[in-house]
């Protein structure tokens, strides 16, 4: 166990060891290309996913026409007269008077244009206590919540003068611009928190200021060449700002996780009595091997979203996948650099009473002693394994237990803020006064000549049918493009903001009012859109997604373990433990959002479902990410197999020798992804809290009892491969460049086949 100079095999070992020599030029080069990856990028510009390509089906037909016609659909605004008692009706002069001076007060902003009364549109309630009057903003459609504020203005003035009456505004742009007010500064917060909860973090865990700003500033670079190459490749495959943000999320967490792993057992090392030269060799050849092994897994899980057919889902996979492969190229080549550079310098700006290498060294223990908490746990574990597991397992399996009940849906504005905005008490009023009339279905209806007779019939027979069905209460409005050949109807769907009521409406309106009338005429095409319909055909799509990705995700990272650990048992429990991981944050999720038991404790309310796309993308990320502890743990198991170690010894040594590194990894993924719990928005939430606990319990129960006590029961069948096998390509080659000690074998271990 000296320091003498072994020859070592593999990507990393030789990356680590190129990079130790040429420390400046791989310091430089690193500056080099994330300077010009983010210069190209801002050169290049982001081109941002397009309506029309979100998604497939009728949605996407209905905005393609949209788009080919040249056609400019504005943010459309409504503002709700309604009575506060039950004796006043439109037909009441007060009640006319307050219609007349919105329409002259939101026309007078010079900010509107096509201001309609609801006198003229019909836009009054069944009970005659409510009325809509009705406009679009001017400009585009994207930034008209940039513009609405004095329409806003405008109408608030207009309900001082009403008090007998409420009056309210509502619409794409005052949506827009309530949800930025209120949450625009939450994302952010959340964000920006993210880099100082992590360094906090890392402080504590090496009690030196310059040890924990290296994994940091590897992160920060990394997602900064990402956001570069995401410009960039913005050409190829759209991006998006939901993109951005899972990119900045993954790449914070790897980022520091990778530096974190390298940078511990390179101290480790050291702290051993080795010399740095022989230390950072050894952190390359380790580390740095479960560093690559973890970083192409989680690449290959990331990729898995680009089955899913939707422009977000790809935008997010593509990012991920690119933020994790700058983070583990900089994490094997930049990193053993800086290390070389520093030298005993990371130790700089100790943190007083943090100093566990030290304080190790004083009291004559190892440095690999480890954790005296995991210590204990795997004493426990490897005494008892069978009843460990079954213990751990079935704790699992219940905790998992409720997502067999799971129900997916898009969430409506009020489930998705509750009451903590007025907007969403004016929504609620809509719809409970005109059902769907906040949310439309819009039937975009392409001809040769949309002024024909019989089209003009068509079209007039899909109003009365639509209201005649049952679809829609009316009133269905239509909207002719007479240059472009294209007519927009918009029907206000039976149901409202009750999705499923409003899905029935829906398939009402496509699968019977539309063949009746409109598909009766040659050549015409009548894709319906909107909301609901969007909901619709995302859901459909993204169910139709899930086995072609789950198959996808799992098949690669299974034949990946089998490679890089050449052990069929290996690859097989890793999948088994990763599943159970996921399917107990899945019971988590629907326990908490759906049944409500325990939600105060996060800050929720009683949702009732879990959002459309978060299972498929838990998963995904889950999956990939938990693999980092378990290729760190497991390689760690391995090499000490491979030293001579019985397979308990082993364990114990992996498990408890890498407790620290996955404990802290863990506390500041859990810490970041918590963050993005505390905020206001029902989805938001539901993604922080499934990620933290699953990462919590991935890195405890999964990693600290179920991992060892399924090794210790299978003994040496755990590195068991069949002969037929053998012809695999071998990328085990990294192995620590240390002197092997002889083999010692627990006569109560089988042997190896």
């Amino acid at each position: 166990m000296g320091n003498g100079d072994t020859r070592v095999r593999g990507i990393a070992a030789r990356a680590g060891g190129w990079s130790a020599r040429h420390r400046w030029a791989a310091v430089g080069i690193w500056v080099l290309f994330v300077v010009l990856a983010m210069a190209v990028g801002s050169a290049a510009g982001r081109v941002d996913i397009k309506d029309s390509d979100e998604l497939k089906g009728e949605t996407h037909t209905a905005a393609k026409i949209i788009e080919d016609a040249g056609i400019k659909q504005p943010a459309g605004e409504s503002v709700l007269i309604q009575a506060k008692d039950g004796a006043t009706t439109a037909t009441d002069p007060r009640f006319r008077a307050a219609v007349t001076a919105v329409v002259r007060a939101v026309d007078g902003t010079g900010r509107v244009t096509d201001v309609t009364s609801p006198y003229d549109t019909k836009t009054i309630s069944k009970d005659g206590r409510s009325a809509l009057v009705q406009f679009d903003m001017r400009g585009e459609a994207d930034t008209a919540g940039d513009r609405v504020e004095p329409v806003l203005e405008a109408v608030a003035g207009v309900q001082k003068d009403h008090p007998q009456l409420r009056i309210e505004e509502i619409g794409a742009a005052s949506m827009r611009k309530t949800f930025s007010d209120a949450f625009g500064n939450d994302f952010k917060q959340a964000e920006y928190s993210a880099v100082p909860v992590a360094l906090g973090i890392l402080l504590i865990a090496f009690g030196a200021l310059v040890a924990a700003l290296l994994p940091v500033a590897l992160a920060i670079t990394a997602i900064m060449a990402t956001m570069g190459l995401m410009g960039i490749v913005s050409h190829l495959q759209a991006m998006n700002d939901t993109a951005n943000s899972v990119m900045l999320l993954v790449g914070m967490a790897v980022g520091v996780d990778y530096c974190l792993f390298y940078v511990r057992r390179e101290r480790e090392e050291r702290a051993a009595g080795r010399d740095a030269g022989t230390a950072l060799r050894i952190a390359a050849a380790t580390s740095g091997r479960a560093v690559i092994v973890s970083g192409v897994t989680v690449c290959v899980a990331m990729a898995g979203m680009l089955f899913t057919g939707l422009a977000t889902f790809e935008a997010m996979g593509l990012a991920s996948l690119m933020v994790v492969a700058v983070a583990m190229v900089g994490s094997v080549t930049v990193l053993p650099a800086l290390l070389s550079l520093l030298g005993k310098r990371v130790e700089k700006g100790r943190i007083p009473f943090l100093h566990p290498d030290k304080r190790r060294a004083r009291a004559g223990r190892g440095a690999d002693e480890g954790s005296r908490l995991w210590s204990a746990v795997l004493k426990v574990v490897l005494a008892r394994p069978a009843v460990s597991l079954v213990v751990a397992a079935g704790a699992l399996l219940a905790i998992a237990a409720p997502a067999l009940g799971m129900k997916t849906q898009n969430l409506t504005l009020d489930q998705e803020f509750g009451d903590k905005l007025p907007i969403v008490a004016t929504y609620n009023r809509v719809n409970e006064a005109f059902p769907g009339g906040s949310e439309p279905a819009q039937v975009v209806v392409k001809a040769k000549d949309i002024n024909a007779p019989g089209v003009k019939a068509a079209i007039a027979s899909f109003r009365t049918e639509a209201i005649a069905s049952g679809a829609s209460r009316g009133p269905v409005d239509v909207k002719l493009h007479d240059a472009q050949n294209v007519a927009v109807i918009s029907v206000p769907l039976v149901g409202g903001s009750d999705l499923d009521k409003a899905g029935e409406s829906l398939e009402l309106l496509r699968d019977r009012v539309r063949p009746d009338t409109l598909g009766k005429v040659e050549g015409v095409q009548a894709p319906i859109t909107g909301q609901v319909a969007g909901s619709h055909d995302f859901n459909d799509q993204l169910v139709g997604s899930v086995v072609p990705v789950f198959a996808f995700v799992v098949v690669f990272a299974f034949l990946l373990m089998l490679l890089s650990f050449r052990s069929l048992t290996i690859a097989i429990t890793s999948i088994v433990l990763n599943l159970l991981s996921v399917g107990a944050a899945y019971g988590i999720l629907v326990a908490v959002f759906q049944h409500g038991w325990g939600a105060s404790l996060v800050g929720a309310h009683g949702v009732g479902a879990i959002i459309t796309w978060l299972p498929l993308f838990l998963f995904v990320i889950l999956f990939g990410l938990s693999m980092d502890y378990h290729v760190f743990v497991v390689s760690r198991i391995r090499e000490a197999r491979l030293r001579g170690r019985t397979t308990k010894d082993a364990i114990t040594h992996g498990v408890v020798t890498t407790a620290g590194v996955v404990t802290s990894a863990a506390v500041i993924m859990v810490a970041v992804f918590a963050i993005f719990g505390t905020l206001s928005m029902q989805s938001m939430k539901q993604m922080g809290v499934g990620l933290a606990a699953a990462v919590l319990i991935d890195a405890t129960l999964i990693r600290g009892v179920l991992l060892p006590a399924v090794m210790a029961l299978l003994g040496e069948r755990n590195w068991y491969l069949p002969k037929w096998l053998h012809r695999l390509p071998d990328l085990t080659h990294d192995e620590a460049p240390q002197e092997m000690a002889p083999a010692v074998r627990d006569e109560s271990e089988p042997l190896g086949v």
